[in-house]
């Protein structure tokens, strides 16, 4: 349920980066920051399991960032 949740807000972060690139920028950093928190809070657990715990937080930041960037970068490509 949270993957397809990361999948529906990397979309919906596309399309307002194409329509809105100004206003795509709050959005996409409220998201990776929120995603932060996480990834910091799962890299409390001991050893191994840190890492293992914070890399889905990670990937997921990382996801958004390229799917505001590609959005922005399409609406840069536009001929008009």
């Amino acid at each position: 349920m949270v993957i397809a949740g990361i999948i529906v807000f990397c979309v919906v972060l596309a399309v307002l980066a194409f329509l809105l690139p100004r206003l795509s920028r709050g959005a996409q950093s409220g998201a990776q920051r929120t995603m932060g928190v996480g990834s910091r809070a799962g890299s409390k657990a001991p050893g191994p399991l840190g890492r293992l715990f914070s890399k889905p937080f990670r990937s997921s930041s990382r996801a958004l960032g390229r799917s505001g960037s590609a959005g922005r970068r399409a609406r840069g490509r536009m001929p008009f």
